[in-house]
């Protein structure tokens, strides 16, 4: 790959992550949706989400959609992105946070989630989509039971 189209990838590839986390934090599904292979596999064991798996767009994008539903706001910061790129493959790695954010009773209305990404890309159809993610959770702030403290 020279070095052109090595720099073409990697932006394509940047821009692909940056709208998994603005489209999650503006619950538009069906973008989240696009960016997202056939299959996936998905990672969130550091926060309690089950044992990695494969899954479609479709289960990635229905469990976010009702983990999320009740928060008034959602807020992804991703950094020090870095990505690799071997053809139709590539990998990508970034430092995260999650921040949800719900008033309650309780006062306390915010938990963020600090951590990093592990991705995997795939070139489908010309288009670069993410075939692996996974979070790891360095630690989490804030009210771990928030929508509990909301009465949901």
């Amino acid at each position: 790959m020279s070095d052109l189209a090595s720099l073409l990838a990697k932006s394509r590839i940047s821009d692909v992550i940056t709208e998994l986390f603005n489209a999650t934090d503006r619950r538009d599904w069906p973008a989240v949706h696009a960016v997202l292979a056939d299959q996936v596999l998905l990672d969130m064991a550091s926060v309690g989400g089950g044992a990695p798996g494969q899954q479609t767009p479709q289960q990635i994008t229905a469990a976010w959609q009702g983990g999320l539903k009740h928060l008034i706001a959602v807020h992804h910061q991703i950094g020090n992105l870095r990505i690799s790129v071997q053809g139709d493959e590539a990998q990508a790695f970034c430092y995260g946070t999650a921040s949800h954010y719900l008033p309650n009773p309780s006062g306390q209305n915010t938990r963020t989630f600090v951590g990093s990404y592990d991705l995997a890309l795939i070139r489908q159809d010309g288009d670069w989509r993410i075939s692996a993610f996974r979070f790891n959770l360095k630690y989490l702030d804030g009210n771990p039971a928030l929508e509990k403290s909301a009465g949901l």
